[in-house]
């Protein structure tokens, strides 16, 4: 019998994933992906003797990783080398007040002692709660495809489910446990991840400040993109075919199925095919209107994830006080989170985060300099221009060189802006959104849109706007998921 062929649409983490997945179960897998290069939002460039992750910047769950290459017997260390960072990360609050988040439990429990007397004894009893959260949500929740309620009628996940608070708010979970307004948005901070208020997110998500301290915050040798490489190489091992520069313009459909592919280099066959690319976009707008899983007003009613204003940055010195991942909590958090998620519109006094890659690999920047990530994390839907960006620039930059010290702006030599208008034309992402859609409990599990087309009986869909949902981990369980629902339909 001939092998039944599978089109992939985008070579991200998703899509790398669900093509190896397919192939070393018998398919014949092809991907097309519309950018010159594999990654999707976690592509990389070089410029100016730089090196620069586009996008992912943290490795948190090394476990999911490990899993995903052992399932086809291979090992994360067959492909990239892994070095824990400690300090994990930086918190500055204030010119006088930064903090660094030890990589060991002990050292957690000095620092929370330090604002709150007892809190260790808290912390240890809120990780203890995090940690079945983890257990069950990562091994059990999020491999469910989430095509019925029934899945989810397994007597360990009612109980979990239970145990795990998905109907209370991580806001009030956390406050049970600290009342220090630091240690609260220390607590708080991993679920920004998720893209919603921590009002808005269930408290089974504390499961992520599990992968915080407990398995800790890593750093792949050579940058993010070598998880990409390491994907690319194992999904070629399995015989898939990359074509990349090729973009998906609409479908030929027959008998309720897509029979063909049309792109902007020609017209592809296959039996089935897997979405990873943006979902509104291939369902508004390359499926036949008919075809469609959901309205307009389903998909303009949903909670979208923040989108963001990403400056790269090289500069010709050495810089004072910074870490490899630094998060500047010296404005209004509630304000800021109230402008992304509530009112949607552009922020007075964010929030921001700065990767300096290059204190942990030197390799990414000339010699005596620093390769430089920032992000200001604003409302999706918003409209960007080169003033806005500047603005931010100028207005994010005083406040760095004020906090930290020390002159940077006059010793760039290297800048590149990327926005929403950015993530739109790479990605065609809904909004401009840079995560997809908020793990809000309304957008949890068979809430979240369907991961196959309801009206098409061979198109499927995977990434961060389906189950289980954003994040580099999500993403790639995200391809085993669908993979195994393409494999058991066939």
């Amino acid at each position: 019998m001939s092998k039944k062929k599978a089109c992939v649409i985008g070579a991200g983490f998703s899509g790398l994933s669900v093509a190896t997945e397919l192939a070393s179960n018998g398919y014949e897998v092809y991907i097309l992906e519309k950018n010159n290069s594999v990654g999707g939002r976690a592509r990389r460039f070089e410029e100016a003797g730089f090196t620069f992750d586009m996008g992912p910047s943290w490795y948190w769950m090394p476990d999911v990783f490990e899993r995903y290459f052992e399932r086809f017997g291979k090992k994360v260390t067959d492909y990239y080398h892994l070095e824990r960072l400690d300090p994990s990360y930086s918190v500055i609050f204030s010119e006088e007040d930064f903090v660094d988040i030890p990589a060991s439990m002990v050292g957690m429990e000095a620092l929370f002692e330090s604002y709150e007397k007892g809190s260790s004894l808290q912390l240890r009893k809120f990780l203890d709660q995090a940690a079945y959260k983890y257990e069950v949500g990562i091994n059990d929740l999020v491999y469910k495809p989430s095509r019925n309620l029934s899945e989810f009628m397994d007597l360990r996940l009612l109980k979990g489910i239970i145990k795990m608070d998905v109907f209370q708010s991580m806001a009030k979970h956390v406050r049970k446990f600290f009342t220090h307004p630091k240690l609260i948005q220390l607590m708080e901070f991993p679920v920004l991840f998720l893209g919603a208020l921590p009002e808005n997110t269930p408290a089974l998500y504390s499961l992520m400040n599990y992968a915080d301290i407990s398995l800790g915050t890593w750093y792949p040798a050579g940058g993010m993109f070598k998880i990409i490489e390491g994907m690319e190489s194992l999904a070629k091992e399995k015989g898939v075919k990359i074509k990349t520069g090729i973009a998906v313009t609409g479908f030929n459909y027959e008998n309720n199925k897509i029979s063909e592919i049309l792109t902007d280099s020609g017209v592809f066959k296959a039996d089935v095919v897997v979405a990873s690319a943006d979902y509104h976009h291939i369902d508004q707008k390359v499926l036949d209107a008919k075809y469609s899983n959901y309205s307009k007003e389903y998909w303009d009613k949903r909670t979208m994830a923040p989108s963001c204003l990403l400056y790269y940055l090289g500069v010709n010195k050495k810089l004072d006080k910074l870490r490899h991942h630094n998060l500047f909590f010296d404005s209004d958090f509630q304000k800021h989170a109230e402008e992304i998620y509530t009112t949607k519109e552009w922020p007075d006094d964010p929030l921001f985060y700065v990767s300096v890659v290059s204190k942990t690999d030197e390799a990414s920047a000339p010699e005596g300099m620093e390769n430089v990530f920032l992000l200001i994390p604003v409302a999706a839907g918003l409209e960007d221009n080169e003033e806005i960006k500047e603005k931010y620039f100028q207005k994010v930059m005083d406040r760095l060189e004020k906090l930290t010290g020390q002159a940077i702006k006059e010793h760039i030599v290297y800048k590149r802006t990327y926005a929403a208008s950015d993530f739109k034309s790479d990605y065609h992402a809904f909004k401009g959104n840079a995560y997809g859609l908020a793990n809000t409990l309304k957008q949890t599990a068979i809430l979240k849109p369907a991961l196959k087309n309801k009206k098409l009986s061979n198109l499927y869909h995977t990434g961060q706007l389906t189950v289980p949902g954003p994040g580099v981990p999500p993403s790639i369980i995200s391809g085993i998921v669908v993979a195994r629902e393409v494999i058991n339909d066939n």
